[in-house]
């Protein structure tokens, strides 16, 4: 595919670089999963598929986390031939398939990337095996196993990164705490939200969108890109102040597309997050913005077992009627601003400039 002419040298620079950066991340992915897949199956061969399910999820996804931690790593003087950054994207995408094959299980998703979800690929196992016993329980038992693994592998593949800054590690650590607390939050608001004062949801919706998906898909990857390249703190504080908000606001599109998305595009069912009771942004502003009776609904309704597709379709024109959609849009664009004003006072070369708008404008503007 060809790139348009207006084009500037540091752009069609940064897109190549990205490229062949995570080209290499997925070679080396791909060769650290066929490690781990021969040293499973010394133990037994019927134990493969736990890496098979890994290596068959990593294979997806657009590499973002990946993606911002080389732009950090190159921002703050990183060698763009750098083996360690490349680790370190390995370390990041085998982080982000444990979160996705857990959040998976707790949220009772079929699918993930338009293929079956770990949980689903193991009692479709069981099935055609012919195992006895729940077929459901074996793959979420199976599927539990092969994220904490997940887990393991990446803290395996992180600790391989040669001279390894301590600020470096500890912003890794802080990351897997924040994204197991902000992970329980969000199961305590989807089993306590209908009890929760609704004056408080926006807040509460917030701080789950940033601690369970902000912090680890932009702003943490981004810091520890930096910190492995020896970027001092005043970078650092402008690397958060562009990072943070632009996570906040790929999650806040993430939960509109979990309710209006197209669900050939997304891989995921059209108003898949109101039939498994997610209590995002959009719910939050529509408690507040809805009458009695329709808050009534949705706190009924929402995430209810014996859902309806017309009260799928009956709830998410209340979020549209009642001003949540235009709220949680309003919010999208105030954060995307927030962050490209960041953008551009960071003091890096304008070829990373030029990397992290990229990403920026990735994350920003998609439709899955």
């Amino acid at each position: 595919m060809s790139l348009p002419d207006s084009l500037s040298s540091f752009e069609v620079d940064a897109i190549d670089l990205s490229r062949a950066y995570t080209t290499k991340v997925a070679q080396a992915l791909e060769e650290f999963l066929a490690t781990k897949s021969v040293e499973v199956g010394q133990i037994t061969t019927s134990a493969t598929e736990i890496v098979n399910a890994i290596t068959s999820l990593t294979r997806g996804g657009k590499r973002l986390r990946p993606l911002f931690a080389y732009w950090g790593f190159l921002g703050a003087g990183g060698t763009k031939d750098s083996q360690d950054i490349v680790r370190l994207g390995v370390a990041l995408e085998l982080f982000q398939a444990a979160a996705l094959i857990h959040d998976d299980i707790i949220d009772n998703s079929d699918t993930r990337r338009g293929q079956p979800s770990v949980h689903k690929r193991f009692e479709a196992q069981h099935q055609q095996l012919g195992l006895s016993g729940s077929a459901a329980a074996y793959g979420t038992a199976s599927a539990i196993l092969t994220g904490d693994l997940c887990l393991s592998l990446s803290e395996e593949a992180f600790s391989e990164i040669s001279d390894l800054p301590a600020n470096a590690r500890q912003i890794f650590n802080r990351m897997r705490t924040q994204v197991m607390a902000g992970q329980y939050l969000d199961v305590l608001e989807e089993s306590a939200g209908p009890a929760y004062d609704p004056r408080e949801a926006v807040k509460r919706a917030r701080t789950i969108v940033t601690f369970k998906s902000a912090k680890y898909s932009t702003e943490n990857p981004l810091l520890i890109g930096g910190a492995l390249a020896g970027a001092s703190e005043e970078l650092l504080a402008q690397y958060s102040a562009f990072a943070l908000p632009l996570g906040e606001a790929f999650q806040l599109r993430d939960d509109v597309l979990g309710v209006f998305g197209d669900a050939d595009v997304t891989g995921k069912p059209t108003g898949g997050d109101l039939l498994e009771g997610k209590r995002t942004e959009l719910i939050a502003h529509a408690l507040l913005l809805t009458d009695d009776a329709q808050r009534d609904f949705i706190q009924t309704r929402l995430g209810a077992a014996d859902m309806t597709d017309q009260e799928v379709q009956q709830l998410s024109n209340i979020l549209r009627d009642s001003g949540a959609l235009a709220a949680t849009e309003n919010s999208i664009s105030e954060l995307t601003e927030q962050s490209q004003v960041a953008l551009e006072a960071l003091t890096i070369s304008p070829l990373a400039l030029a990397g992290l708008q990229q990403l920026s404008d990735a994350v920003t503007k998609r439709s899955k």
